[in-house]
């Protein structure tokens, strides 16, 4: 048996992945990549970067994405509980637009797959979430975009649950990234 289980989503290429988790009364024990392992799922990415941040609840960040040197990433929480979210801005995709969703938190510990060509971003649920993720590729800062939070076509399902839109936190830039409209109009992706 495989230490990590590969679930399919609605859309392609896109995993929720579940480890294998060790645990007795001292606590847990578990592999949180193996790329042997994932090779074996048929997830085969060199990942070269890994990222972490920490923030407090109602943060959203994202939705984000790099134009040139593109990255599939694998994120996963280590505290707390986020709702992550992947949108498929693959030209040419069926599922081109649409979008899907996952809580991770440190007591699932599920991990999220997803792969190149996808806008990326993540709400925080609990009162505080430390959130780490693999990439695939370098960051770009001259190839840095991203997609509309609250982008009425895309429609993503946030789940606000007693938290109002007007009160999440997001930074500035974050705040100004344009449509799925206004991004369909342009060259999205240099390397995909």
């Amino acid at each position: 048996m495989g230490k990590f289980k590969k679930i399919e989503t609605s859309i392609e290429g896109v995993y929720i992945i579940e480890p294998t988790v060790f645990g007795d009364n001292r606590g847990y024990f578990m592999e949180t990549y193996s790329k042997p392992d994932f090779v074996e799922l048929g997830l085969n990415y060199d990942f070269v970067q890994d990222n972490q941040s920490k923030s407090k609840k109602g943060v959203l960040r994202g939705l984000h994405f790099q134009k040139a040197n593109t990255q599939a990433k694998l994120v996963r929480v280590l505290k707390g509980e986020v709702f992550d979210v992947a949108v498929d801005l693959r030209p040419g995709s069926k599922t081109y637009g649409k979008w899907e969703g996952v809580i991770l938190s440190d007591e699932n510990k599920k991990m999220f797959m997803i792969p190149r060509g996808f806008a990326h971003g993540f709400l925080v649920l609990s009162d505080e979430a430390e959130f780490t993720y693999k990439c695939d590729d370098v960051y770009n800062h001259e190839a840095e975009g991203g997609l509309m939070w609250n982008d009425p076509d895309v429609a993503i399902n946030w789940p606000l649950g007693d938290m109002k839109p007007e009160d999440l936190l997001t930074s500035e830039k974050d705040a100004k990234w344009p449509s799925l409209k206004e991004l369909s109009k342009t060259d999205l992706f240099k390397n995909l």
